[in-house]
């Protein structure tokens, strides 16, 4: 037996015991004739003391130890004189009679504290040692506490788990597939999953009625923050439910774990906001309702008066920030510059100033009187010491500006607190979204989301027009969750591929088999997908989502740690009958 007990559960009441644990050495003291040892393992530390006096063996044994050094220690358990209650183990301390060294360790290539002082790069090159530090395993454990509610929560609503296939078909309208050739079929290829979509529907159809899966998924996207190239979804789909069935369901389940592991309690009838609505108000699909600062829509107000910039837009819309007239002309030159990168694409940035006399200053008072700028702050409810800011041009791009504009104020203004939790449904999405430059509609969600039965009159007329019955979880600004009702009718699910602009030999090449499923009865049925690393790193309070992941790749899709992805050789390559081609310069 290499431990009788952990390094995390030994206190007071077993005092007096003779013990054996196991770990790694976190760090050591030498103090004159005495040597302690923090020995580290998942559950905790326990300090070690080894006393030249006593035992000048054993003690110069232990000062031979380097950092991470795998031991074994039997000894007695005793009271600490100098207690630490900051660890579960800090009351007391272990005297050492015997010590084995179960495996010696090469001085690790940064500290394994809490605050590293390894890069990014170095960690994720040895992130075994990476996950040893606390800090890391602590959101291992979060991720597995979630994955258990979750699990447990849907088994008690008869959900069934169910496993399905990760060679499957290459998958049209989303993003690039990952491919497997097939040796067995040469030329033929496998995709990855991007999701298990019409896998989900085809357990509706067979008659499931109710299931889930903790499920990997693969997209070769760009990537970022919030994405990698395999990712976890809570995936999950439900027969003979209309809408509010799956909200209310998976309000249910979110509410679950933020109460379960979080502590954190909210209602479960979660706020819905249209689509329109969410666009309008924060000029994005996924506000972030923890704080106001909402848009006002000036067009109309500031159009007229000569000022080329407005007259000659398409839309004018503005924020309020609260206490913000003491900005500075190098803060204002700051948010300017900020709003003019190219990823936000604004030409420039209008502001104006509510000083506390109740006067205001802008910087566009050649254009605009004291008695219209009254207007502004009136529209945008401005009071003493706020600051207005206004941009313009084409709609969409300026909304999308706004958007940005008030997250990074929100930032500025400590508005956006890792510890308040905003969940909000946005529905009513387009169904299909235009293309100008391939002259089609693409699905906005995918090919299988259902119009809207009071907008079925358009999709053969004006399909622009028809709303999905589509659905979207934000918390805090950011997509955890989406899913929708899906088509059940074949009729309408021609139609659907139709205006995707998808021929009958296309679709039966791509779809035949869950068209022919739907000849057999398909029930009405939706479904909804949680992103859980995205979860998983909102709990943790983090912002990318590698931290919650065991082995993650980095940016540029590589995991180097394996040294991932690397050539194969050419007997593997003419196995599978595949010629590779170097690209040119």
């Amino acid at each position: 037996m290499y431990r009788t007990h952990t390094c995390g559960e030994l206190n007071l009441a077993k005092k007096g015991t003779k013990v054996t644990l196991s770990g790694w050495v976190h760090r050591s003291r030498d103090l004159g004739g005495m040597t302690f040892i923090d020995l580290r393992d998942r559950y905790g530390l326990t300090q070690l003391v080894f006393n030249m006096d006593t035992n000048a063996e054993l003690c110069k044994q232990a000062r031979s130890l380097g950092r991470e050094f795998v031991i074994q220690v039997t000894g007695i358990v005793t009271e600490r004189s100098n207690k630490n209650l900051k660890i579960s183990t800090g009351e007391i301390e272990i005297i050492v009679d015997e010590l084995t060294i179960l495996s010696s360790s090469v001085t690790p290539p940064f500290t394994l504290e809490e605050k590293s002082d390894g890069g990014d790069d170095l960690r994720m090159k040895y992130r075994y040692l990476d996950l040893r530090r606390e800090v890391v395993r602590k959101n291992l454990e979060l991720r597995h506490r979630m994955a258990m509610e979750t699990r447990n929560y849907l088994s008690s609503l008869n959900f069934l788990e169910i496993e399905t296939p990760v060679l499957v078909n290459s998958t049209p309208e989303g993003a690039r597939d990952f491919v497997v050739p097939s040796r067995m079929n040469p030329g033929e290829f496998y995709a990855l999953p991007q999701s298990p979509q019409t896998l989900k529907q085809l357990l509706m159809v067979a008659g499931m009625d109710r299931y889930f899966q903790i499920v990997k998924c693969f997209r070769d996207e760009d990537l970022r923050a919030d994405r990698q190239p395999e990712f976890t979804q809570i995936d999950c789909e439900m027969a003979f439910v209309d809408r509010d069935d799956i909200l209310d369901t998976f309000a249910g389940l979110i509410s679950h774990l933020f109460k379960s592991v979080k502590g954190v309690d909210f209602e479960q009838n979660i706020p819905r906001m249209t689509f329109n609505e969410a666009m309008e108000r924060y000029g994005c699909d996924k506000p972030d309702i923890r704080f106001g600062m909402e848009i006002s829509d000036m067009t109309e107000l500031v159009k007229g008066k000569s000022f080329v910039v407005f007259d000659s837009a398409d839309y004018i819309g503005g924020i309020c920030a609260s206490g913000c007239a003491e900005y500075t002309r190098k803060q204002t030159d700051e948010l300017t510059a900020f709003v003019q990168k190219p990823q936000i694409g604004a030409k420039g940035l209008i502001y104006a100033k509510v000083n506390a006399d109740g006067s205001i200053k802008s910087s566009v008072d050649k254009f605009y009187s004291e008695e219209d700028l009254k207007k502004w702050a009136e529209l945008l409810q401005a009071k003493a010491g706020d600051m207005i800011f206004v941009m313009a041009g084409p709609k969409k791009q300026t909304l999308n500006a706004l958007n940005e504009l008030r997250l990074e104020m929100g930032n500025r203004l400590g508005l956006r607190d890792k510890n308040i939790f905003r969940p909000l449904w946005v529905i009513d999405f387009p169904l299909l979204e235009w293309d100008e430059e391939s002259k089609r509609f693409y699905a906005m969600h995918h090919p299988f989301t259902s119009p809207m039965d009071e907008d079925m009159e358009y999709f053969t007329t004006d399909p622009g027009k028809v709303r999905a019955k589509a659905y979207d979880m934000v918390i805090n600004g950011v997509e955890v969750g989406g899913g929708s009702i899906r088509i059940h009718n074949s009729d309408v699910q021609k139609l659907m591929f139709k205006n995707l602009g998808m021929g009958e030999e296309e679709v039966k090449r791509k779809f035949s088999f869950i068209m022919d499923a739907f000849r057999y009865g398909a029930p009405p049925h939706g479904g909804i997908a949680f992103g859980f690393d995205r979860l998983a790193a909102m709990f943790a309070g983090l912002d990318s989502i590698r931290d919650v992941i065991a082995f993650p790749k980095n940016n540029a899709g590589k995991d180097v740690m394996l040294d991932t992805p690397g050539p194969i050789s050419q007997e593997q390559l003419d196995e599978l009958q595949i010629k590779t081609i170097k690209k040119q310069a």
